[in-house]
């Protein structure tokens, strides 16, 4: 029995040694080059800092030389922990101070830039690294059981101070082998990655080819912003698998480009991290293939990536909500109202989680751990952990969960209570070849609507068309057309910096 994810790595390399692992821009390696290249790095952080359980920090830019960092990391028995090189200083220096890495590894190009901040942390340079005569040990990372964290992702916290989520080998296990039974995954995959592996979204993508065999092309970023451009790599590249962010498939979509671009290599397109409106799916299942499958996959950081997913199997109406779905195997969701109980059909309430899933807390952060992680209010018995997700959801007649929104996105609005996503949902069926946020001036009590589009659209027009679909006190009063909708580092749309608009 697998008690780590390097023991489901070995079995991979022995399987298809030969086989492309990886390739990005620069470089390519068969699963059995990707293991040496890991053993490597991992024999220099074991010679020089013998420990199981710790993190070590990663500071390079989404490349097949941060997978290997990852790996040799795991090899050695301690935890990866990404950081984004797009960060300020700040930011850096926060995370560092709560982590607390042993070591920090990167490459020449990067070191020069994380030297200046002085962290007081060592720093391996990938570069620098040479093998080692001395014969590689196991001991490290056989050492490690599957309750143990295999890594630690930093996400926004609300005191300004970046959470760092860890994730164990079991959570991992979990998922992943969920994910290849339930989409047929195989050695045949080819996986075309967008998530920056800052983001929770990339484990899919790592772990299919560390599982499954699969080859990974680390698409690079820049090519994000040519969608046209985007969509040849695919095909010239033979990628039949995508995970991406919804943000992606809607700019393609809302550029016509797929009335011109063909893809008939793509079959398995799948998407999680922020709402999927639903005309812009449909514009993807009328022009690729019938037998695509398409699934809507929806769960925060701390519950493993995903814990619902959704596969597209009816038709579904440009104005009506993707559903996020069933919960997958080995997860349970409960739909809990404000006493703590389950909520009945269509009834809206917040989601909580319970399984294998669920995050080991934040990392030296107990505090915020015990706010979130907290007994199942259904359970008197014996201790049960539940995540509470903060977001909204309910279920509908046909046993579906729906997506709403998140709690603080909930507005109350001369005394209505109103969620912003159900604007935006709106916003986006209505109008075409557009991208929308909703946000509200809670001083001027006013609903505000900031729009990415080629021309300007009259006040007038969007009162008119909105007026048809949204009750009247729904309906955004002010309009801000801007060239392009701010995105985060994960290529969602930046709620927060347009948010701060609003209270300028």
């Amino acid at each position: 029995m697998n008690t780590n994810l390097i023991d489901y790595f070995e079995a991979t390399v022995l399987q298809f040694p030969n086989k492309i692992a990886i390739c990005d821009a620069v470089s390519q390696f068969s699963f059995l080059e990707l293991k040496n290249k890991a053993q490597t790095i991992s024999n220099q952080l074991i010679s020089n800092y013998n420990s199981i359980n710790k993190p070590v920090a990663v500071f390079l830019p989404k490349s097949n030389d941060a997978i290997i960092s990852f790996l040799a990391i795991l090899y050695s028995g301690n935890c990866y922990a990404p950081l984004d090189i797009k960060n300020p200083e700040s930011r850096i220096k926060s995370i560092v101070k709560v982590l607390k890495p042993i070591v920090i590894i990167t490459n020449s190009l990067y070191f020069r830039k994380l030297s200046k901040y002085n962290l007081g942390i060592d720093i391996i340079i990938i570069d620098n690294v040479e093998k080692s005569n001395v014969t590689y040990s196991i001991r490290n990372y056989k050492q490690c059981i599957d309750t143990d964290p295999a890594y630690v992702i930093h996400t926004s916290g609300s005191t300004g101070v970046p959470k760092g989520v860890a994730i164990s080998h079991r959570s991992i296990f979990d998922y992943i082998n969920w994910a290849i039974e339930t989409f047929d995954i195989t050695e045949k995959e080819i996986i075309g990655n967008q998530a920056p592996f800052i983001f929770d979204n990339s484990t899919l993508d790592i772990y299919l080819m560390m599982f499954a065999g699969a080859t990974l092309n680390v698409i690079p970023d820049q090519l994000f912003m040519f969608p046209a451009k985007l969509l040849v790599y695919l095909e010239t590249n033979n990628v039949n698998f995508v995970f991406w962010v919804p943000s992606v498939l809607v700019n393609i979509a809302n550029l016509d480009l797929l009335d011109s671009i063909e893809l008939p290599s793509l079959k398995k397109v799948l998407f999680a991290g922020e709402v999927m409106p639903t005309k812009h799916l449909n514009y993807w299942i009328k022009h690729l293939d019938d037998k695509v499958l398409f699934a809507n996959l929806y769960g925060p950081t701390e519950i493993t990536v995903d814990c619902t997913y959704y596969i597209v199997n009816r038709e579904l109406s440009n104005d009506e909500v993707l559903p996020i779905g069933k919960p997958c195997r080995n997860s349970d969701v409960l739909i809990l109202n404000e006493n703590n109980q389950r909520c009945q059909l269509n009834e809206y309430g917040e989601l909580c989680v319970r399984g294998t899933s669920l995050a080991l807390g934040y990392w030296n952060n107990l505090e915020k751990t015990n706010s979130v992680f907290v007994q199942n209010p259904l359970n008197t018995s014996y201790p049960e952990k539940i995540y509470r997700t903060g977001d909204i959801a309910f279920k509908n007649e046909r046993d579906e969960i729906i997506f709403v929104g998140r709690k603080d996105r909930q507005i109350k609005h001369l005394g209505y209570r109103i969620e912003l996503g159900e604007i935006e949902h709106t916003v986006l069926s209505v109008f075409d070849a557009i991208k929308a946020c909703v946000a509200y001036d809670d001083v001027n009590k006013e609903i505000i609507l900031f729009y990415e589009s080629e021309e300007e659209i009259s006040i007038k027009e969007f009162r008119v068309r909105l007026g048809s679909a949204l009750i009247k006190y729904m309906i955004p009063t002010k309009y801000f057309r801007i060239d392009h909708l701010p995105l985060t580092s994960n290529g969602k749309v930046d709620r927060v910096s347009l948010e701060k608009e609003v209270t300028k």
